[in-house]
């Protein structure tokens, strides 16, 4: 660390200590991107790094994309890189993770940091580009490695192994709230599965339906089965006459009439006589009641 920034211990520092101690210093720049180093330090990585940016920025530059700009917020527990409008945080390294920072000499506008990714364990170089501020950004991170050291110091390494620990925890939280979104999504994906699978098994337009115990009125519906009979105040009701069961009978038991059936052979001889007799008188021109029947010749259809 005072290596890194050694060329600077003659300068004196820009903010007050409770600036970088309990707040944080904002900065605006263009990110030109991170790249994969070999070494946590030194000049010549650093320079390989910015060309190797530079490079992929010119052929982004020229399919029509511009240089994303950032949000950096130093303070003594390191170096946020956010968004400017959504302020979503792009990239935290924790300053116990940077290992050597600098501005370009050759390029006023740009400066770099290294720092050791959590996950994979690489050292990335984070270059940035700034017309006006890239020296004064440089200066600001410096400030916050001497601050920090001191509060090292002073602590007795207890402070530094505590912020190590809550940003494990707060990497762990990060984690598991991703985990949990995942699993919220897989199980309404299923949920939607099953709905779909339930649609089409059913018949389309069928309903089961059921039919009631009671009515509205808490009776029970009428049915043939069961036939309603009237109230008796207690009494035994009438019996019911059991209704014959063959087809060619009547309620009474008796055989219905059908006159096209009915033969002369099936009447008693006084009725027959009496038929003859007015089957007679027809013809006669039967008088009945003042008024005059004669029997015309009959369809032979009737």
């Amino acid at each position: 660390m005072n290596r890194a920034f050694s060329r600077k211990k003659d300068k004196t520092w820009m903010h007050t200590p409770d600036m970088l101690s309990k707040h944080f210093i904002s900065y605006n720049a263009k990110f030109l991107g991170s790249t994969e180093v070999e070494q946590p330090k030194g000049t010549e990585i650093v320079k390989d790094a910015v060309r190797k940016l530079k490079f992929a920025r010119h052929i982004k530059k020229s399919e029509g994309q511009k240089t994303p700009k950032v949000e950096l917020q130093i303070s003594i527990y390191g170096v946020k890189i956010l968004d400017p409008k959504s302020k979503e945080v792009l990239h935290n390294c924790q300053l116990h993770r940077i290992s050597f920072c600098a501005d370009d000499k050759t390029d006023k506008r740009i400066f770099t940091f290294i720092c050791k990714d959590a996950d994979s364990n690489k050292h990335l170089c984070y270059v940035f580009d700034s017309e006006k501020c890239a020296e004064e950004i440089t200066l600001t991170i410096g400030q916050a490695f001497d601050l920090a050291y001191r509060k090292f110091l002073e602590s007795g390494g207890k402070d530094v192994e505590a912020r190590k620990q809550i940003a494990g925890l707060q990497k762990k939280i990060q984690d598991l709230e991703a985990e949990n979104l995942q699993l919220k999504m897989k199980v309404q994906e299923l949920e939607n599965q099953l709905r779909i699978t339930e649609i089409s098994t059913s018949p389309v337009g069928s309903m089961t339906s059921t039919s009631p115990s009671t009515d509205i009125f808490d009776m029970v519906p009428f049915t043939p089965s069961s036939p309603v009979l009237p109230a008796t105040n207690g009494t035994q009701p009438p019996p019911i006459p059991s209704r014959s069961t063959d087809p060619k009978r009547d309620l009474f038991g008796a055989e219905p009439f059908d006159p096209f059936i009915c033969g002369a052979g099936e009447y008693t001889p006084d009725i027959q006589s009496k038929l003859d007799e007015m089957q007679e008188g027809f013809k006669m021109g039967l008088t009945m009641e003042g008024t005059v029947f004669s029997l015309d010749p009959l369809d032979s259809r009737c």
